[in-house]
């Protein structure tokens, strides 16, 4: 499969098989194998694991909240990859003409997305949803019994 090139929408969309043994658009790939399992493996883990508490203090569903779920769920699949496999799959390459981005996978956008999210989140408005249980019924019979 590798070097393999499909072409979409006048080439502004490439799909590329590619084994990424590094960070977001192989950075780091060059670095010592132990290393690099220490830092995308293990650092990640950690960092997910950070991003998780984060979420779980929440008492309302915000932008950032939302931006910081999917920055888990595009590092748990990355991960899984990594752990699975000994790298990431990358398959996306977009741009016009001359000007493009690197490879990069779904998981990837996911991240990136996150990250906007989590950081603009404060200036995206109010809650999404209050999940404080202050609007929840007093009663035995809700909804989610």
């Amino acid at each position: 499969m590798a070097g393999a090139r499909l072409s979409y929408l006048g080439d502004s969309i490439r799909l590329v098989y590619a084994e990424n043994t590094g960070a977001f658009l192989s950075l780091g790939a060059e670095l010592p194998a132990g290393l690099r399992t220490a830092l995308f493996s293990f650092g990640t883990a950690v960092l997910l694991a950070g991003c998780l508490f984060a979420i779980a203090r929440h008492r309302s569903l915000t932008w950032s909240v939302v931006g910081l779920t999917l920055v888990v769920a595009g590092g748990l699949s990355n991960l899984a990859d990594r752990v699975a496999r000994g790298f990431v799959v990358d398959f996306l390459n977009v741009g016009i003409g001359p000007v493009r981005t690197g490879i990069f996978n779904v998981a990837d956008m996911a991240i990136l997305g996150g990250i906007a999210l989590t950081v603009l989140g404060p200036w995206l408005g109010t809650r999404i949803l209050d999940l404080s249980g202050s609007n929840r019924r007093a009663h035995a019979d809700s909804d989610w019994t």
